[in-house]
């Protein structure tokens, strides 16, 4: 065939990219072994019922045609009016944009803010498509640590010192994926002195806010950060939709106006009943307390499980769906002993390296599953520590 361009092929970089141990893990529990899977961020239930009948309704009553660009206008208010409370600053239907899911809105924000060549700042530990999409704008990027002994909390200083001439983003998240850190109001600010001081975009993915364990601070409610922030979020986490794939960008007007370009050429609009379904999701709240305070029981048993345990250490980990756990002092190459715990206790996790240089030495657990699942897995996880040191010892 003729030569493929080199931004499709420049996407994602060859070589292992640390789902290995999941896969693996997945492939033996539809072989039938007894594993427990605490490697994926999936709810382990289904969609509110209140959503699926309001699709099932919308999808007999013939709203099966195009929609606008941007979104239905019901569901740009109603996207708007979950933004008002995610941020804590009004906002208004002309400052939403709906996309194929939270990744349609970072790839949108990524695309409207930077050109070929520019630089972008990455937070780490990242979710795991962050870097690709930046590859496919062209654009560079410099991944910037945050210390796990800082409870995984971004550090001026070190973002400071990434800086260049042609930089023109920074992208954090949190609650954190994979880390479960929130970051502080302090951390935050400095932030955005950054953003203001060299005109820059903040671009925050903030898909796992109603699921913080407490205040959500958004860092478009700081003074002056409105004009120049551009939030991610999705229907997936806070109303149990993964699959449905809908989320929106909230920014500035001038720059939604812009992205409704994109959608031109991108989506070209989202499915009418699935749109209808999501703004009744977001107009009637449905899951999100519930789907809230699953995840903060599971978080609780899971910890109480673990308490004790010496071995390991948990770090980060006060929001969102994961635990991060230090095994260094166990084994410092994470992914071994990713591996040693699936084969010894039949857990499988995520090695934290797989979402940077940051998280190495941990592994991430998913409370994507009960809290009968979670506290059998914790028990795992403690008698696999301390074995595993007195067969090294």
């Amino acid at each position: 065939m003729p030569k493929p361009s080199k931004r499709i092929t420049g996407i994602v970089p060859s070589g292992k990219d640390g789902w290995e141990v999941h896969f693996a893990a997945w492939t033996r529990k539809q072989a039938g072994e007894d594993i427990i899977v605490l490697s994926v961020g999936d709810h382990d239930f289904d969609t509110p019922s209140e959503t699926i009948e309001a699709c099932v309704t919308a999808v007999r009553g013939s709203n099966h045609h195009y929609t606008p660009l941007p979104g239905l206008p019901r569901l740009r208010k109603a996207m708007a009016a979950a933004s008002t409370a995610c941020s804590g600053i009004l906002t208004e239907p002309d400052e939403v944009i709906a996309t194929a899911g939270g990744q349609g809105a970072l790839y949108a924000a990524v695309q409207g803010v930077l050109d070929p060549g520019d630089h972008a700042i990455v937070v780490a530990p990242y979710y795991a498509t962050y870097p690709n999409t930046f590859s496919a704008a062209g654009a560079s990027f410099t991944v910037v640590e945050t210390p796990a002994e800082d409870g995984f909390q971004p550090r001026a200083d070190m973002i400071r010192a990434a800086l260049k001439p042609n930089t023109r983003a920074i992208l954090i998240n949190t609650p954190n994926n994979p880390t479960g850190a929130v970051y502080s109001r302090e951390r935050l600010e400095q932030l955005a002195e950054i953003c203001k001081e060299h005109d820059l975009w903040l671009l925050s993915d903030e898909v796992y806010w109603t699921l913080g364990g407490g205040e959500h601070i958004s860092p478009r409610s700081l003074p002056d950060m409105a004009e120049r922030t551009l939030v991610i979020n999705s229907m997936s986490k806070s109303h149990g939709m993964t699959g449905w794939r809908m989320g929106w960008l909230t920014g500035p007007k001038a720059m939604i106006a812009l992205m409704i370009d994109l959608n031109l050429v991108t989506t070209y609009g989202l499915p009418a009943f699935i749109s209808i379904a999501c703004a009744e999701a977001l107009e009637n709240h449905y899951g999100v307390k519930d789907i809230a305070e699953r995840y903060a029981a599971r978080r609780t048993v899971f910890l109480d499980a673990l308490r004790g345990a010496n071995e390991v250490t948990v770090r980060g980990s006060e929001g969102g769906m994961y635990i991060m756990l230090d095994v260094s002092a166990v084994e410092p190459d994470d992914e071994k002993f990713a591996w040693a715990l699936l084969d010894k206790e039949k857990v499988g996790v995520m090695p934290g390296s797989s979402f940077g240089d940051a998280a190495a030495g941990h592994i991430r657990i998913s409370l994507c599953q009960s809290e009968a699942i979670l506290k059998e897995a914790a028990l795992r996880v403690r008698r696999f520590a301390s074995n595993y040191r007195r067969e090294a010892a």
